[in-house]
């Protein structure tokens, strides 16, 4: 079993709620057909891999500019 680490994750985050935004829209497409960007145990659940791309950076989010 993998232990993924919360402190290290919102390090690339600095958000909770981003972070459990982006981890679940990655899920969403690995379990949609897409290719892992990590090298993982082939039995890691859905959500490990996702979360495991976020911490090695191969995941990464974009802020919309805010509207005045």
């Amino acid at each position: 079993m993998i232990n993924i680490g919360v402190d290290e994750l919102m390090k690339k985050t600095n958000s909770i709620y981003k972070l459990a935004v982006l981890a679940s829209k990655r899920a969403y497409e690995l379990s949609q057909g897409s290719g892992k960007l990590v090298e993982i145990d082939p039995d890691a659940k859905i959500s490990t891999i996702a979360l495991q791309e976020i911490l090695e950076g191969k995941i990464t989010y974009k802020e919309k500019a805010k509207e005045k």
